[in-house]
């Protein structure tokens, strides 16, 4: 990665983060206004009804921040800086259909994300889509992407200790799952204050360096333009939150790390950066399977696993920094995975 592209990384950071930081002085007060607050559920954590009525949809501060950046970004880059070398790359096909289906992924699992809370606001309740209009617009979303993206490796990813494989048509199939599968992970771990924003930050800084070392531009600019744009909005989110990411925030987080990982052909990689996802969806599978087979038992206090340390009497606090630190482990894991397997 050269000093350019950190510069443009940097850059493309910070205009994010400015942006939704300062975002959230006008988009709180009008989601107050329009009384677009979160509905808690009634099988959560007791002490979690005191945040019903904290306003939902604060997504939209990182995804509008990471527009305003990119789109200040990419013309900015090319004009002032042609000459570096992997601009060059940017411009070809490839690279700008994987750059252009990333960012048109995020804002797919963005817009499915808006539907629910929408749904859930209007309607006063914490249930919104259902799971199978869920599944299938998920569905949706990820054959698009997929396909896209198919048509311009060919099927070819890079997996740790095999080197490139051709999956041939079986990268569709395998790559729709895997997006589905990481998209409703991300959003599985938004339910404590800032807890899904400070993990994705960590497990997106990997990505980005990565997408830098391969010289993948656009990915690189999506991973720092995302990674701003959750810092300005963790200022609103962290405990006590003042505002909520809903699904529109959680779906779309979930989005841009298949957008990263995919981009640079290296979608395995989101199982260690993803460490903490992966524990999260576990949890609930496994406790579900248990309560079913044990006819009522339950294996933890509470699932997702963060409830069930909730339950335990860790403070949110706790639970953001336990996380973050477990998942920064897992990022280190993965770029090692990259650079040595």
């Amino acid at each position: 990665m050269d000093i350019q592209q950190i510069v443009c990384f940097f850059l493309t950071a910070t205009v994010a983060f400015a942006v939704s930081a300062l975002a959230g002085r006008w988009l709180i007060p009008w989601l107050h206004r329009l009384h677009f607050g979160q509905t808690i559920r009634e099988i959560g954590p007791s002490w979690h009804k005191k945040k019903q009525g904290t306003p939902t949809m604060g997504g939209m501060l990182f995804l509008f921040g990471m527009t305003v950046a990119l789109l200040a970004a990419v013309p900015v880059c090319c004009l002032l800086a042609p000459e570096m070398p992997t601009l060059s790359v940017f411009r070809t096909n490839g690279a700008i259909t994987r750059f252009v289906a990333g960012v048109l992924l995020v804002f797919g699992c963005a817009a499915i994300g808006f539907a629910d809370d929408y749904i859930k606001v209007a309607k006063k309740r914490n249930l919104g889509l259902t799971e199978r209009q869920k599944l299938a617009l998920q569905l949706l979303v990820a054959v698009g992407y997929i396909t896209s993206l198919y048509l311009c490796s060919d099927g070819v990813v890079h997996i740790p200790f095999a080197g490139e494989v051709d999956l041939g048509w079986w990268y569709i199939p395998l790559g729709v799952f895997i997006v589905v599968g990481a998209t409703n992970a991300v959003n599985i771990t938004d339910g404590v204050d800032g807890l899904c924003g400070s993990v994705t930050v960590i497990a997106l800084i990997p990505l980005l360096v990565l997408a830098g070392y391969y010289g993948a531009v656009g990915q690189g600019l999506i991973a720092s333009a995302m990674i701003g744009g959750i810092l300005g909005f963790l200022v609103w989110n962290l405990h006590p939150a003042k505002v909520f990411m809903g699904d529109l925030g959680s779906l779309a987080l979930g989005g841009v790390l298949c957008a990263v990982a995919f981009g640079i052909d290296r979608p395995l990689l989101l199982i260690p950066v993803g460490v903490i996802y992966v524990a999260e969806t576990l949890s609930v599978i496994l406790q579900v399977g248990y309560f079913k087979l044990t006819h009522g038992k339950r294996l933890f206090k509470m699932s997702p696993i963060h409830h069930h340390f909730e339950m335990c009497g860790w403070s949110e606090t706790v639970i953001v920094t336990v996380f973050s630190a477990v998942t920064l482990l897992g990022s280190i894991g993965a770029l090692l995975l990259a650079w040595y397997a």
